[in-house]
């Protein structure tokens, strides 16, 4: 449904996207993913034909976004970046004007309308003022205008920014619903996003694609992958760390701080081997007893900042 390849886009001197390649087909949800500035909006402006490339082609259902736009904006739902709205407006208002805007006419409109309101649950602020609606509200009328005319291709910037987490979970579910028989691309710098909603995820960092692959492989990329976290009574650490260090197949072992006499070590495998099985069999025959024995799936933050910004820290 949408490939872009080789897409630039220069501002002047700056180049704020290089050569980015990538694909998403009916049933995908993208978590696209990278740090401030890093060309994800540029990107996303440029698939819904908002901002022309500099160099590179963006088609979306073999539409061109330069030669054909308007067949693209047809097959598209956007969400921007901050939602812009008519603040004078209220959402009952709004909504029957994008409807119109998009060729909905009698009771087809008042049809998706109406099962857009009861969707994002508008029904409460549905004429009051846009400008006098809290952020959440405001984001969800934002969305409920790029869904309302059930289009093939999803594009979003930060959906639930300003959500409660009572929203974020209405809209997740909302999303995976729709991915069914749509093509979504999620822009978020919630990495749980990433985990709850998203079938794959690319990261881009200073305008070029660093990382493309399913959340799972995010994963495993994170040293922390099948780390085992043991819980127990502090004065016992020294006894079990000596005993856990020596297991082939551990590459460190980390403690951490104190809680309420209640400690925590953490034992790293080399190349994100499991090792749960073998550690629990050494736990038992040293006879140190514990409160709880985790593995972890890895940790998405640390490969993150790995892979846009580098070992060392530096940009």
């Amino acid at each position: 449904m949408i490939t872009i390849e080789n897409l630039s886009k220069r501002f002047g001197p700056i180049l704020a996207v290089d050569h980015v390649s990538l694909s998403v087909s009916r049933g995908e949800v993208l978590g696209f993913l990278g740090p401030n500035g890093a060309g994800k909006t540029t990107t996303m402006r440029m698939i819904t034909g908002f901002l022309s490339p500099t160099s590179g082609t963006a088609t979306v259902d073999g539409h061109d976004v330069t030669r054909d736009p308007i067949s693209v904006r047809r097959l598209v739902g956007y969400l921007p970046e901050g939602a812009p709205l008519y603040g004078d407006m209220t959402p009952a208002a709004f909504l029957n004007f994008i409807a119109a805007m998009r060729g909905l006419t009698g009771a087809e409109k008042d049809g998706r309308i109406a099962e857009t309101i009861e969707t994002l649950q508008l029904a409460d602020v549905l004429h009051r003022p846009i400008d006098t609606l809290s952020k959440g509200f405001k984001r969800r009328v934002g969305l409920a205008q790029a869904i309302v005319h059930d289009p093939d291709v999803l594009i979003l910037d930060e959906p639930t920014d300003g959500l409660d987490p009572n929203q974020k979970h209405q809209v997740r579910n909302l999303i995976r619903t729709m991915s069914k028989q749509k093509a979504i691309i999620i822009s978020t710098h919630i990495l749980e996003e990433v985990e709850a909603v998203c079938t794959r995820s690319v990261i881009i960092a200073d305008g070029r694609v660093v990382f493309d692959g399913t959340p799972g492989d995010l994963q495993r990329r994170s040293e922390r992958h099948n780390a085992v976290a043991i819980r127990l009574e502090n004065p016992q650490i020294a006894k079990l760390r000596d005993a856990v260090s020596g297991l082939a197949g551990v590459d460190r072992v980390e403690e951490q701080a104190e809680i309420d006499g209640t400690a925590t070590l953490v034992v790293i495998p080399a190349n994100g081997q499991a090792i749960l099985h073998e550690l629990s069999a050494c736990v038992r025959e040293s006879g140190v007893p514990v409160e709880e024995i985790q593995t972890e799936r890895g940790h998405l933050s640390e490969v993150f900042r790995r892979l846009t910004i580098g070992e060392e820290g530096r940009v």
